[in-house]
């Protein structure tokens, strides 16, 4: 599990291009929403070793976000060879997420 979200993330043509599953994450380290929604994301992630997960900071003007169409945090992306295959806004519970994992592993 990625432990900081990184600024700059990753370009998209990198996301596109990426291989097997990965899951992307979008939102801030001073967001309530986002740490809240750490211990679930950690809970979900423990059972994936095969899963990339990349936190991205999010905000006005980052394009990797507006790419993503992303308007509110924490946004999760579950991706399958750079191809979305679903997501999740503000996780509830870890089992919301598990089924996005279960959807690209």
């Amino acid at each position: 599990m990625a432990d900081a979200y990184r600024n700059p993330g990753p370009e998209r043509g990198d996301i596109d291009s990426s291989q097997g599953p990965v899951l992307l994450e979008f939102g801030t380290g001073w967001c309530g929403h986002c740490q809240a929604a750490a211990p679930l994301v950690a809970e979900a992630l423990a059972g994936y070793a095969a899963v990339k997960h990349i936190k991205v900071e999010d905000g006005p003007g980052r394009s990797l976000g507006r790419s993503f169409r992303v308007k509110l945090w924490p946004t999760l992306v579950f991706l399958k060879d750079g191809v979305e295959v679903g997501r999740t806004v503000r996780p509830e519970g870890a089992e919301q997420i598990r089924d996005g994992l279960n959807q690209i592993t």
